[in-house]
């Protein structure tokens, strides 16, 4: 019931839509939510009917980050929150890489402040679109907790000086300026965003899963490689990607210009 509760998911088409349903605290990434969210993608991860994932918000904003005011009660704790604020930090930073392995592209969907772990939240996703008044911030740092977690999404998102721009000075800063940072793919008015990112999830769910399920995989793992390996790896996909039905079947549909053959995922 709980994480019917805190994470509203509604399918369609093969697209998945997830809501943060917790817009009283600004959708805080708390221990529940945490565990909601978790408990959803890992769903979501076995379920083959999924081709697109698109994570929104409920309320006026995305997410305002930690639930601070739930970390500060553990301090009456003996170990003054030691190992509570352990846990908590290594849960979600496993639920970041939830998103970062999941099989299905998943795409944020920005309105209103997205801050500290919520602007994790966004970075961690393949693909985002902001409404215009949408700011982002990496703000911890303003109250003397640096955002070093959030660190990890941002600076795999963005150049390093606009990265470090946003963990010292703390600033929230408009959509277009992240945009041109490459936070986020798209800005549009408000009343488009759930238009132009349905948009881009119906032009993915088209694709090939198969295909799409490697190359998501393949890009995060071969970022991480030094250049000479990355080709070989990406050489080693190319090759696990032909021999794919999929891939048999829309090479030969294109040769032989006919049209695209109905997907089967394998």
């Amino acid at each position: 019931m709980e994480t019917e509760q805190l994470i509203l998911r509604s399918d369609q088409d093969g697209i998945s839509v997830l809501t943060l349903n917790a817009p009283k605290s600004i959708n805080a990434l708390s221990e529940a939510m945490l565990a909601a969210l978790s408990d959803m993608l890992d769903a979501i991860a076995a379920d083959r009917s999924v081709k697109v994932v698109i994570l929104r918000s409920g309320g006026d904003h995305f997410c305002a980050g930690h639930n601070l005011k739930e970390m500060t009660a553990r301090r009456e704790d003996g170990d003054g929150g030691f190992q509570y604020f352990q846990d908590l930090f290594a849960k979600c930073s496993a639920m970041m890489l939830r998103i970062v392995r999941l099989p299905q592209p998943v795409i944020a969907e920005v309105k209103g402040i997205a801050t500290a772990a919520g602007c994790q939240l966004v970075a961690s996703c393949d693909l985002a679109v902001a409404a215009e008044d949408a700011t982002f911030a990496t703000s911890g740092v303003n109250i003397g907790l640096f955002c070093s977690t959030p660190m990890v999404a941002l600076s795999r998102n963005v150049p390093r000086k606009m990265a470090m721009e946003m963990l010292l000075m703390g600033e929230f800063l408009p959509a277009a300026r992240v945009a041109e940072m490459g936070l986020v793919n798209h800005v549009v008015p408000v009343a488009e965003v759930e238009g132009k990112a349905m948009e881009m999830a119906r032009i993915i769910a088209d694709k090939s899963p198969s295909a799409v399920k490697i190359g998501k995989r393949a890009f995060y793992e071969q970022t991480e490689m030094p250049l000479e390996e990355a080709y070989a790896f990406a050489g080693r996909t190319m090759v696990e990607n032909m021999m794919a039905r999929d891939a048999e079947a829309g090479i030969g549909a294109f040769t032989r210009k006919e049209s695209m053959p109905e997907w089967t995922g394998e």
